[in-house]
């Protein structure tokens, strides 16, 4: 599926620009999770104000703001939460398959990201409570450890490059014949590295699992500020938690989705959870710390309400698709039989396999409709922190650039993958996300 021409053609770059447009992500996206941070907690979240800041100082000192050097503590913190989150890599679960790649290996997981997530909120709230690690330290050291990660994560995915080309895990491990362009897009499918798979744990463990931490810490901070948690954060994490709750009750799933079971481990994937993440997904509840807002119970509970049925219908779609597959579409979809497009495709290796599309339920409404629920679920969580600063949004703003984008590279996936069956589905639900818009 991914040959040298083939994988750059997926994500939409023409031959000419494989090294230009990665290497200028590969050093925009750390300033600019840099100069976020930075905006959203000295700048009272204004852009404005930092191009102003520019203007006064220049841009060498004004970046030179923006960076903190990382300390030996923060450097200990981030080793620690990461060896606990490795060591809850194998706690003890069912073992789950993901999707046959194209030359045919089947990766195997232990089902335990529920469990990684209780003990993890667990252990960070007897820490907080006994005060052998008060949560906002979280916070306080947050722009060291930020720094830190700019450092730790491009290294990482060079050495990352390095081990598919010497010592890969598996057969699905890809060269396009350009060391910048496999640096940033990944040349493993599925690296492993002393039996721990990479991307479970820049995905899900690391990156996934600092989202509520962080979100915990914001309030702890606020809290120590002002001595109270204002309804705006307590709204803004709860319907977070729901998510990342749901996230994890469903993380088997998330095995077959496109950032694991099409997307290699490389800088797009591996910082983008470990640095990018971290600051971008948080970034609303990160301005709410310093500036706290009450919108009084009835209307915040109106918000948490319409935020979390939105992460339910997202998760709700998500299952029924999953429903669909494990039962091999016998079953009821809004109370009657699915329709199902039978389609037949071929691996790498010459085998003619089989499998089955849905285009019923909420999958016939459009063929990526689930990503509507989660941007607005995205919105609401945003929305209590009011219109005090439109960057507090760039998430969502983020969050529409990254699903359409997905949504076009799944696309072109799966008419590489299915051809006529993929086409005939298309008739079938002819809009990707939006019905009549997109």
């Amino acid at each position: 599926m991914w040959s040298s021409n083939s994988k750059a053609e997926s994500v939409g770059l023409l031959p000419g620009r494989k090294t230009l447009g990665p290497l200028f992500l590969m050093i925009t996206t750390p300033v600019f999770a840099l100069v976020l941070w930075y905006c959203l907690v000295e700048l009272d979240g204004s852009f404005v104000t930092f191009y102003q800041l520019i203007q006064e100082v220049g841009l060498k000192e004004a970046m030179l703001m923006c960076w903190q050097t990382p300390s030996w503590y923060e450097y200990k913190i981030l080793a620690v939460y990461s060896v606990f989150e490795l060591a809850l890599m194998k706690f003890p679960a069912a073992i789950v398959e993901g999707p046959v790649t194209p030359k045919g290996h089947v990766p195997k997981y232990l089902d335990n990201g529920m469990s990684a997530y209780v003990i993890t909120m667990a252990v960070a709230g007897v820490l907080h409570f006994t005060d052998v690690f008060p949560l906002q330290t979280v916070y306080d050291h947050f722009h060291g450890m930020l720094s830190a990660q700019v450092i730790i994560m491009p290294t990482v995915c060079v050495l990352l490059y390095l081990k598919g080309v010497f010592a890969p895990t598996s057969v699905d491990n890809y060269d396009s014949g350009n060391a910048v362009f496999d640096i940033y897009w990944g040349r493993e499918l599925y690296p492993r590295i002393f039996g721990f798979d990479v991307k479970i744990f820049s995905n899900c463990r690391f990156g996934m699992m600092s989202w509520p931490l962080l979100l915990l810490a914001y309030a702890a901070k606020q809290y120590e500020l002002y001595g109270f948690v204002s309804d705006s954060m307590l709204v803004s994490i709860g319907i977070q938690f729901v998510y990342l709750t749901k996230f994890y009750w469903w993380e088997a799933g998330y095995f077959r989705s496109m950032d694991i079971a099409h997307d290699a481990a490389g800088f797009y994937l591996v910082f983008g959870c470990c640095a990018w993440l971290p600051v971008v997904y948080t970034s609303h509840s990160l301005y709410l710390v310093k500036h706290p807002v009450v919108w009084g119970w009835p209307l915040a509970g109106a918000i948490f309400a319409a935020g979390t049925v939105s992460v339910l219908i997202n998760y709700w779609a998500d299952k029924q698709r999953q429903d669909f597959r494990s039962t091999n579409g016998q079953l009821k979809i809004w109370g009657k039989d699915p329709v199902i497009v039978r389609a037949e495709y071929q691996t790498e290796e010459g085998e003619f396999k089989k499998s089955i599309l849905l285009a019923s339920g909420w999958w016939g409404v459009a063929r990526h409709f689930h990503y509507v629920p989660e941007v607005l679920g995205a919105f609401f969580w945003t929305f209590p922190g009011g219109f005090g600063s439109l960057l507090q949004y760039f998430y969502v703003i983020f969050l529409v650039i990254l699903l359409t984008d997905r949504a076009f590279r799944d696309d072109a996936r799966c008419r590489s993958k299915y051809g006529k069956y993929w086409d005939e589905y298309c008739e079938l639900v002819p809009y990707r996300i939006v019905p009549y818009l997109i």
